[in-house]
């Protein structure tokens, strides 16, 4: 992987990791609020689930290989 690409996986890594903060941010506020969108907040934690998913690919994929 040339360092262009790098640099870019990086810069996409660091969005995917701030939605998925914003994500844990809202669920954790529909948690508390009455009544309990319950739809709203499966939806919100399966799209958390899926950019964790694309979160760890992306961190694997910017591990070097190593060659035993």
């Amino acid at each position: 992987m040339d360092p262009e690409e790098e640099e870019i996986l990086r810069e996409k890594l660091a969005e995917l990791k701030h939605e998925h903060k914003d994500l844990d941010d809202i669920i954790e506020r529909l948690s508390q609020t009455q009544p309990i969108d319950f739809l709203q907040m499966a939806r919100m934690k399966k799209r958390k689930l899926a950019l964790k998913d694309i979160i760890q690919r992306i961190e694997s994929d910017l591990l070097p290989d190593i060659i035993a």
